[in-house]
């Protein structure tokens, strides 16, 4: 049978204001300016900048004279409340900054200039040889095959192929190597189109002027690859039959090449990229003075023109239905901008709060720069002070740059988790490495620590850490084992 009850439930909705503020917190500074963009674009209600009092949209005006002269159905002015969405007592804040703040308080960022890309500039070279139209189809296709370090890291046989698919080339193996030795390994920069690592330092080597060591570097990499790279040192001064100061001549020698050619090239294909910080840090008179970036708090107003149309449209005495439609649509747009105001307002309120919570939490570190003055912290840590979500906060520190005495950071960088010493203390595990770090630098290079050693010497310094979350730290830092770390 069918029953009919009555139930209560208790629901917790975002409203669409809401979801569009956490949108708008968890944007970085550039990507903020482009939601702006889009905004504006969007909504026509919305303007930026200074406004121009003076331009008053009189097509708009003649419109609404028009359709009252038409002589249609009226409407009450009281159906639509105008005074809701007219203020003459608001003043853009805009107009009362020019006593109070500096052109110079603005962050200005000069934009990268756009150059020949990395493999333009490889494309450019090929018009120097002399070649066939096949070798120069071949050559044009090898390099687009090097990747951005400057390797080619496919098989001979697969670029083979790919030509006679692609580029409807039918040739050998023998003629893409012949084409890839004598051609485009003598591009510039020196050992591009290397095919490993091995390849690539051989080609730089050759490209010098012959003398003893560098013939000595060649021969070792040509027949003891595997045993320079393990630093089995004491093999190779047997199977050479040289002393220790040769070999550390040829171990100077070979680490003065680049073992990515592509990657140092200024105008590499890829894009520039310029971290824009959201805050700025700085120490006056012995305090931190936090700063948001001008580009995060964008002056925004209701348009003109917008406010200008409402008025028209209260102030007249005979309305038609097309006028109430056109007003129904004007309130449309101005509830979308007054909540998008508010949104970046919000934004913005959030971001300094935040920011200043972590500022106050990590107050020494930022005052020294020392990381071994970073404190344990979570994000539960900053949201319990601040009041709000721990979404919120990860939201603030997973895509947000501040920009400090000692560089530009990322926030989720100050969060760390915490051990206990040998003395009960919570202590950062980001000053744990920072320690660690330091003990490897400072290490006897002819005879370096083992992940052992460096526990034995941190336990010594008070921080009693197991050798597996040693070499865990240690490959976190990207810090290789003792064997390599060796030097002659």
């Amino acid at each position: 049978m069918l029953k009919q009850s009555l139930q209560y439930k208790l629901l917790q909705k975002l409203s669409p204001q809401q979801i569009q503020l956490m949108k708008l917190i968890q944007l970085p500074t550039q990507a903020f300016e482009e939601r702006l963009k889009q905004e504006i674009e969007e909504n026509p209600a919305l303007d930026t900048g200074k406004e121009e009092t003076d331009s008053i949209d009189d097509d708009l005006s003649n419109e609404f004279d028009d359709d009252q002269d038409a002589g249609n159905e009226k409407i009450e002015a009281d159906d639509i409340n105008i005074d809701e969405y007219l203020s003459d007592d608001e003043i853009p804040s805009y107009k009362t900054q020019v006593n109070n703040y500096s052109a110079d308080d603005e962050e200005k960022n000069v934009p990268y200039a756009a150059g020949t890309s990395f493999h333009q500039s490889l494309k450019n070279q090929l018009n120097t040889f002399n070649f066939n139209d096949e070798e120069f189809a071949i050559a044009e296709f090898l390099v687009g095959s090097i990747d951005d370090s400057g390797y080619i890291r496919r098989e001979i046989i697969d670029l083979v192929d790919d030509l006679a698919f692609t580029a409807n080339v039918f040739t050998s193996e023998e003629k893409v190597i012949a084409v890839l030795t004598k051609v485009v390994q003598k591009l510039d920069p020196i050992g591009v189109g290397a095919r490993d690592l091995k390849e690539c330092l051989i080609i730089q080597l050759k490209a010098k002027d012959k003398n003893k060591i560098r013939s000595l570097a060649i021969d070792i990499l040509e027949n003891a690859f595997d045993h320079f790279v393990k630093k089995h040192y004491k093999k190779l001064q047997e199977k050479y039959s040289i002393s220790e100061a040769e070999l550390k001549e040829v171990n100077t020698e070979i680490s003065r090449l680049n073992p990515k050619p592509g990657s140092s090239y200024a105008g590499n294909n890829k894009i520039a990229e310029q971290i824009v910080p959201d805050f700025s840090i700085k120490i006056i008179d012995g305090e931190l003075d936090l700063t948001l970036n001008s580009r995060n708090a964008p002056e925004m107003h209701i348009s003109k023109e917008y406010n200008n149309m409402l008025k028209g449209y209260q102030e007249s005495t005979v309305k038609s239905k097309s006028q109430k439609d056109a007003v129904f649509f004007i309130k449309q747009k101005l509830d979308s901008a007054k909540w998008f105001i508010d949104a970046i307002k919000q934004r913005q309120q959030t971001l300094l709060v935040t920011m200043n919570s972590i500022m106050h939490y990590q107050y020494e570190y930022f005052l020294t720069g020392d990381e071994r003055k970073l404190k344990p912290m979570i994000l539960k840590d900053i949201a319990d002070q601040i009041k709000m979500d721990v979404s919120t906060v990860s939201r603030v520190a997973n895509s947000k740059y501040v920009s400090t005495p000692y560089g530009t950071k990322l926030i989720k960088d100050f969060f760390s988790e915490s051990m206990k010493n040998d003395q009960g203390e919570d202590v950062s595990t980001k000053e744990i490495k920072k320690i660690l770090e330091t003990v490897i630098a400072d290490e006897n290079k002819r005879k370096p620590l083992t992940d052992e050693k460096l526990a034995a010497i941190l336990k010594d310094k008070g921080y009693p850490i197991a050798r597996r979350t040693i070499a865990k730290y240690r490959e976190q830092l990207d810090l290789p084992v003792a064997r390599l770390r060796k030097e002659i």
